[in-house]
């Protein structure tokens, strides 16, 4: 087995939980007086961690007044609608037993990344979850990567990390990992191509094959 250690990104690669994402922007926007996205803007704007998105969304300047509206609702509703994406749990559990250690790496706050792998009945399958505000850096910070690969105890030579995005793309490649691309979030197979992947796939079933 050429990898010891599988990082994943959590939206658009483990679980699909843009309803949730969505319906949380439209009332904190709607809270302000600010134009509504649609789901296909915010799946668009996702992928920086949450500032950017709101950044993105409702403009940098909106980003101070919006947070607490978001992340009030999203702490009443977030869990209404998260579910794996198919594939995942048994992609997970393909790894543990070639004695393959698995963590997630996500822009999604760190508290928030762990309540919804704790619902989904993530956590025996996983060494850990790191997300944002847990450190001082998000993706593609290689430090962010270092700093996980060091709690978790392993090598960026014997790394892989499976993601949806250009940033996934990104954060491989400045921490010096292998990169399995993904469809079935935010980009497409041209987009992660154009950012530089090539091993792409159309879900977690193909990519995971090609690992094992």
């Amino acid at each position: 087995m050429r990898f010891r250690t599988v990082l994943f990104d959590l939206d658009g690669t483990l679980i699909d939980h843009f309803s949730a994402i969505h319906r949380c922007h439209v009332h904190a926007l709607r809270r302000l007086g600010l134009p509504e996205p649609t789901l296909a803007a915010v799946r668009a704007a996702v992928g920086g961690g949450l500032d950017e998105a709101i950044a993105r969304l409702a403009g940098p300047e909106h980003v101070a007044a919006v947070l607490p509206h978001f992340t009030e609702h999203w702490n009443a509703t977030n869990l209404d609608d998260v579910t794996l994406l198919p594939g995942a749990r048994e992609l997970l559990v393909q790894l543990a037993g070639a004695g393959v250690r698995c963590a997630v790496l996500t822009n999604k706050r760190g508290p928030a990344a762990r309540q919804v792998c704790t619902h989904l009945g993530l956590d025996p399958l996983l060494a850990g979850v790191f997300g944002v505000t847990d450190t001082p850096w998000i993706k593609p910070d290689a430090r962010f990567t270092q700093h996980a690969l060091a709690l978790l105890g392993s090598e960026a030579a014997t790394t892989a990390l499976i993601g949806d995005s250009p940033y996934d793309m990104a954060t491989a490649q400045n921490a010096g990992l292998a990169f399995y691309g993904v469809t079935t979030g935010t980009h497409t197979a041209e987009e992660l191509r154009a950012a530089g992947a090539t091993e792409i796939f159309a879900d977690l079933t193909a990519a995971g094959a090609a690992i094992l």
